[in-house]
């Protein structure tokens, strides 16, 4: 009887508890899976439509109407726009679209232009980001819905007056405008003709007077018949059959002099223009002549090296666009035009700007850039037009992200994330945790040649760091086998040998299999003053920053200008660019990058020269990561009084200048100075306080 009971009383304890699971899994899934939040977000995004035209409001602008202020020509970031309106949600900007409406006068006439395919295509994809709110009290930004990309038809002072009339217009505070042409006959001015007031424009054919650098967006003029026809894919590596093309109807009499002279003194320039034709009103655009021979366009520019860009009636030249849409390298014979997405785009690397008067000396200025750079440089260019000229919203979305960054410059995209092809939103080269497992420790990896008692003194002194997991001694003399192992020091730490096959600087760097942490260091044979102290905060450090080079005595570049070149600097200076590679921590992904992926003219001049291979790994990382190296510690210099005597390669007093020699022949090979400056080390927390020793974790680290 007592068990009948229990069991009825467990039995409706598991009924009840049953109902209340079966009751929360309902609940939580009717508020997972129930699409109430998606649906709201997709709601919102639809709240913004192109109506047809015909049914939209009218608004009646009056002749008295006061127009919006002539454009601020003083406004910057800080004094023309309210970034308090900005961020009240998250960490980017949001950005509100007028309703579409249709402008008239007082005499029933059309103010605004007809919505262009183009400006459709701006409100769509903007409408359709992530920077998009229907709500205007959240917006950071304001954009009308006024298409006035070409001036070309535009009534200005009218549509001044439709802007200010706008209900959020403040003057032009916070409002963005897209505009391709700017200005009109007889002065084809630089920037958009419109009153404006504080309003940001986003135009295609600033020059350095009108734009207001850090405010307006400098953006590409977007050709739509030539973003439409589908190119071959081409080879970047191979050869092209004119060394310069310049491809442009209508330049001035004065240039296409020059360039007719310039073509009939060399044969591998070709100079096209408008293929005569019959009827004046009927011209193709996908056809350019060169007397009575024709060529397709765009597609001859595959032909080329170099595509000539000459300024017209206007700055801004559509014939940049496609000339990057070609993989042709951009020549561009502007002067004072301010490039598309000059703020954050690298043109050093896509193109060559030379001055209106140097068009003359095009070819020999052409001929100084290697077949390296080349190929870089038309990989830059595709790069370029498939991320940020390819469409009138890939062109839409860039200007919002560059607003956004000068917004919150701590949440902005890096120098990489904007200019390398092969690492877009990449932080580091490698796939590594952000902080690399300290218990994994470094393999240091000393380069010797026959200095056999300094080189055993290193290892003894090495191998008391804490961290170390290996020490690999590269062994760069082929007339002297390694000494016998039993003459070695003995050390707990593991010690292996290998001995190179040609005496070249470059094995330092080479990708050992012996080589099994993440975490190299570097270093000569003839480092005796680096303690243990001084390698275990190094090696600290570099934990903190694994895609740097992190080293102790600074070098710096700088600009000669009494010789036009680089310089290298080895006194002591308040900069470092360069860390010296005799005793530095980096990432064995270098190795790698070093041996097979770094131009090849570089490491052959190293290993024939016997010099430079410590700044071609700086060029290196720095190029890669687009950040400067890490220095640590006081360190200045490598003092060894006893290697000079044994002839040190630094005691040559040509050392220096070959040095210099190496930054600027480096600088050319890349196309662009990659090093970058900094200001900063990294020193030891407690390192000169004046505190009792034992309260300091690394008490030995020196001061010279």
């Amino acid at each position: 009887m007592i068990t009948m009971r229990l069991r009825s009383k467990y039995q409706n304890f598991y009924i009840v508890l049953f109902t209340v699971i079966l009751f929360g899994v309902i609940v939580t899934g009717f508020f997972q899976f129930w699409p109430h939040t998606q649906e709201t977000e997709r709601e919102r995004r639809n709240l913004f439509t192109i109506p047809d035209l015909n049914s939209v409001p009218e608004v009646k602008i009056l002749s008295t109407s006061q127009p919006a202020h002539k454009g601020d020509i003083t406004c910057s970031h800080y004094e023309c726009l309210d970034v308090y309106r900005c961020g009240k949600d998250a960490n980017m900007i949001s950005v509100y679209i007028y309703p579409v409406k249709k402008y008239i006068d007082e005499n029933g006439i059309i103010i605004t232009n007809t919505l262009s395919k183009e400006f459709h295509e701006v409100l769509t994809t903007i409408a359709s980001s992530s920077f998009y709110t229907a709500e205007p009290e959240k917006a950071c930004l304001f954009i009308p819905s006024i298409d006035m990309l070409s001036q070309n038809t535009l009534r200005t002072h009218e549509n001044g007056q439709v802007l200010a009339q706008l209900p959020r217009w403040n003057h032009g505070l916070n409002h963005l405008l897209f505009n391709i042409l700017p200005g009109t006959v007889p002065d084809f001015n630089t920037s958009l003709d419109v009153p404006r007031g504080k309003a940001i424009v986003a135009g295609g054919g600033f020059s350095t007077w009108t734009y207001r650098s850090g405010f307006d967006v400098s953006i590409p003029v977007f050709n739509p018949e030539v973003s439409l026809i589908l190119l071959p894919e081409v080879d970047i590596k191979a050869d092209r059959k004119y060394l310069a093309i310049s491809a442009q109807i209508g330049i001035h009499p004065d240039f296409r002099d020059e360039l007719d002279d310039l073509a009939n003194s060399h044969s591998d320039i070709l100079i096209l223009d408008r293929c005569e034709s019959g009827n004046e009103d009927e011209t193709d655009t996908t056809k350019m002549c060169k007397g009575n021979d024709q060529f397709r366009y765009p597609h001859v520019l595959q032909d080329a090296t170099f595509c000539i860009i000459l300024r017209r009636a206007r700055l801004g030249q559509p014939a940049l666009s496609d000339a990057l849409k070609a993989g042709c390298i951009p020549v561009v014979v502007i002067d004072t035009y301010v490039m598309p997405f000059a703020d954050v785009l690298d043109w050093t690397r896509a193109s060559i700007s030379i001055r209106e008067e140097e068009l003359e000396r095009l070819p020999d200025i052409l001929s100084l850039t290697s077949l390296t750079q080349i190929q870089l440089m038309r990989k830059q260019a595709l790069f370029y037009w498939e991320n940020y000229f390819k469409s009138m919203g890939q062109i839409a979305l860039t200007t919002l992200q560059i607003i956004n960054d000068r917004i919150f410059p701590y949440m902005k995209k890096s120098y990489a994330s904007w200019n390398e092809p092969s690492k877009e939103n990449t932080i580091s080269p490698f796939f590594l945790p952000k902080m690399p497992p300290k218990a994994e420790g470094f393999t240091a990896v000393v380069l010797t040649y026959n200095r056999v008692e300094s080189l055993f003194k290193i290892i003894r002194e090495i191998a008391k760091t804490p961290s170390l997991s290996k020490i690999l001694v590269v062994w760069n003399n082929q007339e002297m086998s390694p000494p016998a192992a039993t003459t070695w020091p003995k050390i707990s730490k593991p010690l292996k040998v290998v001995q190179t096959k040609e005496n070249k600087l470059s094995n330092r760097f080479y990708p050992y299999d012996e080589i099994e942490t993440e975490c190299v260091l570097a270093l000569d044979d003839d480092i005796l003053m680096l303690n243990p102290d001084e390698l275990e905060f190094g090696y600290e450090v570099w934990r903190e920053f694994p895609d740097r080079l992190v080293g102790y005595p600074g070098r710096l570049h700088t600009w000669d200008e009494a010789t036009g070149k680089w310089k290298y600097e080895s006194e002591w200076t308040s900069s470092t660019s360069m860390v010296l590679s005799g005793a530095a921590f980096y990432h064995k992904y270098f190795n790698f990058l070093y041996t097979h992926r770094m131009p090849s003219v570089i490491k052959m001049w190293v290993d024939e020269n016997f010099n430079c291979e410590d700044i071609a790994m700086n060029f290196l990382i720095s190029n890669v990561t687009g950040k400067p190296p890490m220095k640590v510690t006081p360190k200045k210099k490598f003092k060894c009084p006893e290697c000079i005597i044994t002839g040190n390669l630094s005691a040559d007093p040509k050392h220096m200048e070959t040095r210099s020699e190496c930054i600027s022949d480096f600088a050319k090979i890349y196309g662009i100075m990659a090093l970058k400056s900094v200001e900063y080390r990294a020193d030891p927390v407690l390192h000169i306080d004046n505190v009792p020793e034992e309260l300091k974790r690394f008490k030995n680290v020196g001061d010279i």
